[in-house]
């Protein structure tokens, strides 16, 4: 079987050292993550690099933190993930007490006719 990447998080395996992403469809699936939870300056070489969501999760919630998040985010994959086309963004519990966020992208990868989601909690 060939391999695209290497998983994230590291995983030692026995047969090829560490764990390996054979699909496009799981490849694309980490860089969105990695894309999303990456902290801009984070990135060595690519300052701009990154949503940060994690530095959300302390912030008042309402509905100008939900549209920056989301906005960032499209901005993010159109500059750096442009095969990724967003479909639908949807924000979990939003209880302020609770020190949650989740958020599910639903998206698609026309090029190759792939719909999939991605679902953080932080």
């Amino acid at each position: 079987m060939s391999s695209l990447a290497v998983a994230l998080p590291l995983e030692l395996n026995s047969a090829t050292g560490f764990q390996m992403i054979g699909s496009i469809k799981k490849l694309f699936q980490q860089n969105l993550k990695m894309l999303v939870l990456t902290n801009p300056g984070e990135r060595v070489m690519e300052p701009r690099f990154g949503v940060g969501v994690k530095r959300y999760l302390f912030e008042n919630f309402g509905m100008d933190t939900r549209t920056e998040i989301e906005t960032k985010i499209r901005e993010q994959v159109r500059i750096y993930i442009p095969a990724i086309r967003i479909d639908e963004i949807f924000f979990g519990n939003t209880d302020p007490d609770s020190n949650y966020l989740g958020i599910q992208i639903r998206y698609s990868i026309p090029n190759i006719r792939v719909s999939d989601f991605l679902e953080i909690t932080t």
